[in-house]
């Protein structure tokens, strides 16, 4: 089943000359492709929810680093989940796919993968992603299933509310609730906090993301908040962004968090005031550039916490 695939080359705005293009089998390349393996900033951005609240519960248990083991759940579980979420999305979005020039190239609808490979492909990172997720207490677990609803609706926002970025952050934000409850097995007002701010970053980043296809995306009928910003977008930028500090900032306060915490909190916001200032809508290629640029403030976040821990611990 999983054979048979067709290598007709790397998605349009994938990393270029990525292992996944120059040392997999061929037959391998199209489901690495449909995970997004050659694209890591998703999963990226899917796993710092995860590693803050994993350091921010550091801190409020007064442990000298976050737990190592969780750390490393979290990054399997963020690369096998966002891979499945991948395929999930683009088998609901073929059709919107192979109109749009920057994804008509993904393996669906370039006819890299039949929809029968992708969905068994789809059902075996499902697994993985279940797998890691036993390795947490039981809280955690029940939390993680419901992380699903998001999930699953978020692809079909697009076509109905201007808002689908929103739906992102609620999906790839939940793991500011994941990693608080694999460490004390319940919740408390602090990861609720940095999972608001998370949404709102994500919306913030997914909108630079999303300046990339206006254009087809107005043609085949396809909503987002860079369509609904416009040339609002940079004030709207800033706006989520400012919000998304201030509630990182109150999350860290209810954790009590130390000085470090506050001066990584204070490096990511002038980090992501730079994307805001330099920030031209009408540049795809910077666009993406911005946008990948989240690796770097999700490093910068988890640093600060991190060493928090530590100094308190001391």
């Amino acid at each position: 089943m999983f054979f048979g695939t067709k290598d007709t080359g790397p998605v349009a705005d994938a990393v270029k000359r990525h292992w996944v293009d120059t040392h997999l089998p061929a037959w391998a390349r199209p489901y690495a492709r449909l995970a997004r393996w050659e694209r890591p900033i998703g999963w990226w951005l899917l796993l710092w929810p995860c590693w803050w609240s994993v350091a921010l519960a550091a801190i409020a248990a007064e442990r000298p680093f976050p737990n190592p083991w969780y750390l490393g759940l979290f990054l399997i579980g963020a690369v096998a989940m966002r891979g499945a979420g991948c395929t999930y999305n683009d088998l609901i979005d073929e059709d919107i796919d192979a109109q749009v020039e920057r994804t008509r190239s993904r393996p669906i609808p370039a006819g890299q993968v039949s929809r029968t490979q992708a969905k068994a492909f789809l059902v075996l990172q499902a697994v993985i992603g279940l797998l890691v997720l036993l390795q947490f207490n039981w809280f955690t677990v029940c939390l993680g299933v419901a992380s699903l609803i998001p999930v699953a609706i978020y692809p079909y926002m697009k076509r109905i509310t201007y808002w689908p970025q929103f739906f992102l952050g609620l999906a790839f934000s939940w793991g500011a609730l994941m990693g608080w409850a694999a460490v004390f097995g319940s919740l408390s007002w602090a990861p609720v906090v940095l999972y608001l701010g998370g949404i709102a970053w994500t919306i913030g980043y997914d909108t630079i993301y999303a300046h990339q296809d206006k254009e087809d995306d107005a043609v085949v009928g396809v909503k987002s908040t860079a369509r609904l910003f416009g040339i609002f977008t940079k004030p709207a930028i800033f706006g989520l962004y400012l919000l998304a500090t201030l509630l990182f900032g109150l999350a860290a306060s209810l954790a009590d968090a130390g000085p470090a915490a506050f001066a990584g909190l204070l490096l990511g916001a002038l980090h992501l005031a730079w994307q805001g200032l330099v920030l031209d809508i009408d540049d795809p290629d910077q666009c993406l550039k911005l946008f990948r640029s989240n690796t770097l403030y999700g490093w910068i976040i988890f640093g600060g916490f991190a060493l928090d821990a530590f100094i308190i611990w001391m």
